[in-house]
């Protein structure tokens, strides 16, 4: 049986003092948390299975991805390390993975341009290639969506992009199955609605992603507790689970997570 992953994630902006990585709800009131390298060494000491590093204003600003900070932080571990944010063709990519990382995520600019996933998974492989998809729940205009119930009442779950800022009309479900289709090779697959809330992953939605496609599904927004992980990979189907609060605030670590799932059936690597 394959072994379940935990990822931590490193949302890392641009500002004044250099990079810093930060953490908000609902992907506002966004606050600093500490350094990207030194929070990547130690979650790299305490053996995450990966690590996720998103810069995650690089869209909406019109850069690149923090080169530099990609480079030293890929010095300091020795697990897979995801990046995205800011990638727009296969130059940015081939940059990042010379950088240090081992995984691209594509978000805005791959909804923008489709071709720009199939263009990676030739020349890289699709093992590198992570389709990332921030979505919200949607209430009205069901009629040509997958309507999903999710904790009682109907709904549509809208792929947004730049960070969250703009919504584009695409369906979640619809988008990760083209994307698997095009040669992503893996979903990071975060909720809106629940992120940084740490109520719990919003499992109709990760649980939907999952049935409809045959890649990896990452559950991501709104770990808070062990339970959380459990109904992540238990009820939501994912095959990882990323959190960053819970890990930020060294309310727990990577080890107590996963002697939890091994506790509870769940296979993990310890």
């Amino acid at each position: 049986m394959l072994t379940k992953r935990i990822i931590p994630c490193l949302d890392v902006v641009l500002n004044k003092n250099g990079s810093a990585v930060v953490k908000g709800v609902e992907f506002t009131g966004l606050k600093e948390v500490g350094d990207p390298v030194k929070l990547a060494k130690i979650y790299n000491d305490q053996q995450a299975d990966e690590l996720v590093f998103l810069d995650i204003t690089a869209s909406n600003e019109g850069r690149k991805t923090m080169i530099d900070v990609i480079e030293k932080t890929s010095e300091e571990v020795f697990i897979p390390l995801t990046v995205g944010g800011g990638i727009r063709s296969v130059e940015d990519m081939d940059a990042i993975l010379k950088a240090g990382a081992d995984k691209i995520s594509v978000n805005t600019s791959a909804v923008k341009d489709h071709s720009l996933i199939k263009q990676g998974s030739d020349m890289f492989g699709s093992q590198c290639l992570v389709v990332a998809i921030d979505c919200k729940r949607r209430f009205t205009d069901l009629s040509d969506k997958n309507c999903i119930d999710a904790y009682g009442r109907k709904c549509w779950y809208e792929v947004m992009i730049n960070g969250g800022r703009e919504g584009t009309g695409i369906d979640t479900v619809t988008w990760a199955k083209e994307a698997e289709r095009l040669g992503a090779g893996e979903i990071l697959l975060t909720s809106m609605d629940t992120d940084g809330t740490k109520d719990g992953y919003d499992l109709p939605i990760t649980r939907a992603v999952a049935e409809s496609i045959d890649i990896p599904v990452i559950a991501s927004g709104g770990a808070g507790t062990l339970e959380h992980f459990y109904q992540g990979f238990k009820d939501g189907k994912a095959d990882a689970c990323l959190a960053a609060s819970i890990f930020h605030f060294g309310e727990y670590t990577v080890a107590d997570i996963k002697k939890y799932l091994l506790d509870r059936g769940i296979p993990v690597r310890l």
